[in-house]
Parts: structure tokens; C-alpha cells; sequence
């Protein structure tokens, strides 16, 4: 494995990580502390790695897209909905907590990119670095925002419709085999342009 790949997928590892660690956090403000309990508020690797989602899968992708293309997972924290203080929308707060903090994740260092002059950062390896949280922070929030089951951008979606749509989306998260073929088939065409019009409003810069 190159060593950009190795050093990308430790970027990915930590993005999937803090993205958990922000439903955990917000499941427990909104009063359910199973996350906790379950030791996974933690930026301990080998408590969220998923093997095939967090290490195989991101790295085929990457070497198989050119570095193009990549996305992953951790193993989702745990929570309980029925004891949130409120259902409803407190799983749509909990399934968008991960993509806001992605996304302030990439504002963040974004901003460091965009006025590295002034910060006294020089191109190189460093603003490299940059780029890479930036980009694969943004591409881990537009992908988990996408609204098809079981991705967090479904929770939100129907936290918004009425309870009878409920039944299409437990269908549709039941029969993960559609969420397969809907990722492998079309997601990269979604993702791709999004993350890329973010990349450049947050850093000024085109990938």
C-alpha cells in the first residue's frame, strides 16, 4: 500500500471517528446516554474501526478511482431513540450531528488553507495535509446527508414527513441491497460535484 493511501486512510479514520463521536454526543444531550455507557465517546480507534468499511473498502475505492473517489464508515454508535426527549426530532438531530461536525471539521481547517499566507503556512506537504481532512471531511457529510435509508440524511427527511412514510424507509433499511447498488452505481455522481463546489467556497481553491 503507498504510503498516500496509508496516510489518507488514517485521515478517513479519524473523519468517520469524530462524525460517531458527534451522534453520541448529541443522543446524550437530548438524554440518552447509551453511547456512553457503551464506552464508544472516545477518539480510541479500536473502539469505532469497521474493518471492511473504515479500512478495505475505502482503500479499493481509492486505488480503484485514482484517489478520485473514496468513502467509508465506522461502527455506528449506539443509541437509543426511545429515550430522547423527543423521538421525532431527536433522531433527525442525532442523524445530522455527524455531518455538521464533519463539516465544521472542513470549515476549519479550510480556513487555514484559504489564508495560509497570513498564518504563515508555505505550499507543501503541510497544505496538503489540509486539502486531504478538508476534502474527505466534506465528502464523509454530503455522503451521510444523502437522503436514502439507513444514511443520516434519511433520519432527517422523515423527521419531516408524515409518520405513514415511516414504513418506506424501514423497506428501504431492511434491504440494504438497494443501498449497495444505489452507493456503487450513482452516489459518486452526487458526491463528486457537491463536495468539489464546497472544496472551493471553503479553501477559494478547485480540486
Amino acid at each position: 500500500m503507498q504510503i498516500e493511501t496509508l496516510f489518507f486512510l488514517v485521515i478517513l479514520i479519524f473523519s468517520v471517528i469524530i462524525h460517531e463521536i458527534a451522534h453520541g454526543f448529541v443522543a446524550e444531550m437530548m438524554g440518552d446516554k447509551t453511547a456512553r455507557l457503551a464506552g464508544r465517546l472516545t477518539l480510541n480507534p479500536a473502539k469505532h474501526i469497521d474493518p471492511m468499511g473504515s479500512i478495505i473498502l475505502p482503500a479499493l475505492m481509492l486505488i480503484g478511482s485514482g484517489g478520485k473517489f473514496v468513502f467509508g464508515w465506522a461502527k455506528p454508535v449506539p443509541y437509543n431513540p426511545y429515550n430522547l426527549r423527543n423521538f421525532k426530532w431527536g433522531t433527525a438531530l442525532v442523524g445530522i450531528a455527524g455531518a455538521l461536525a464533519n463539516l465544521l471539521v472542513a470549515i476549519i481547517f479550510g480556513l487555514m488553507l484559504r489564508y495560509h499566507s497570513m498564518l504563515g503556512i508555505t505550499a507543501g506537504p503541510f497544505s496538503d495535509i489540509l486539502g486531504t481532512i478538508v476534502y474527505t471531511n466534506i465528502i464523509l457529510a454530503v455522503f451521510n446527508l444523502i437522503p436514502f435509508p439507513p444514511l443520516d440524511g434519511a433520519k432527517v427527511l422523515f423527521a419531516f414527513l408524515p409518520y405513514r412514510f415511516q414504513q418506506i424507509h424501514d423497506y428501504l433499511e431492511q434491504n440494504w441491497v438497494l443501498f449497495i447498488v444505489f452507493v456503487f452505481f450513482f452516489a459518486q455522481y452526487i458526491i463528486s460535484p457537491i463536495s468539489g463546489l464546497l472544496f472551493r467556497v471553503i479553501t477559494g481553491y478547485s480540486l
